[in-house]
């Protein structure tokens, strides 16, 4: 099955948007074959405002409607403690309530970005998705993040070489209660890392405070800057360990 045929057999459908690469080509997709299509984009603690803001451009670029869903994600008990299984616990509030407004808007069908290279077996959220009968077209039609990355570069998608940018949460260790704070803290150092000229890199939280994670590309500017990097970061944490191992881009 081509997307084409997926959208032609479901003229009228609502997305889940994250305002990542997925998602958005998703959409694209959606709106090329003729699907009356509308945008739901959920704001928590976990989603830093940068993914809000390319979701608005992403949608008005578009011109498919959007609509913000704001929620307290740390009120979930199981999300908040962070145990090995808190992105299915995650993923099934936030879904749960989309699909709560979907409904309301009148949508029978709703579908998430998830592309056939994404393993099913390794992501406790796909088993909440599965549960609350969410539909994932990329996955389905046999459509892989490299070709996704093509085909939005083609269609001219700003977001066609954006990285892939696991929520904030990840960025606490597992086990480790999350809080505000530590999430603002995150944020507001990985913006600062951001506007240093850094990119698809991770800040994360340690016992020491915090491990800088940098593609093997990018090492040479962690040295480059490092003075600058301190003085950035000193706020936030007490100290800042670099991870020579560099990042692993799938984390």
């Amino acid at each position: 099955m081509t997307l084409e045929e997926f959208f032609r057999s479901s003229p009228r459908a609502a997305v889940a948007f994250s305002g990542g690469t997925d998602s958005a080509f998703l959409l694209w997709a959606a709106k090329k074959y003729g699907c009356d299509v509308q945008a739901y984009y959920v704001k928590t603690a976990f989603q830093p405002e940068f993914e809000l803001e390319d979701a608005k451009r992403l949608a008005e670029e578009l011109d498919i409607p959007m609509k913000v869903i704001r929620t307290d994600i740390l009120a979930v008990p199981e999300a908040a403690a962070n145990g090995p299984r808190r992105c299915y616990y995650c993923k099934r509030a936030l879904f749960t309530l989309i699909w709560e407004q979907v409904r309301s808007d009148g949508h029978t069908l709703l579908l998430d970005g998830t592309n056939a290279s994404d393993d099913a077996g390794d992501r406790p959220g796909m088993q909440a998705l599965r549960e609350l009968e969410v539909r994932s077209p990329l996955r389905e039609c046999g459509i892989t993040k490299e070709e996704v990355r093509r085909r939005s570069r083609e269609a001219g998608i700003f977001t066609w070489d954006k990285p892939a940018y696991a929520c904030l949460a990840t960025r606490i260790p597992t086990g480790m209660r999350i809080t505000q704070e530590d999430l603002k803290r995150v944020e507001e150092a990985e913006k600062c890392l951001a506007e240093m000229g850094f990119t698809d890199f991770r800040v994360r939280l340690i016992p020491e405070g915090a491990r800088l994670q940098v593609t093997e590309e990018q090492m040479p500017l962690v040295f480059e800057k490092r003075e600058a990097v301190c003085l950035a970061l000193k706020p936030f944490f007490p100290a800042v360990l670099l991870d020579l191992a560099g990042r692993n881009p799938s984390v």
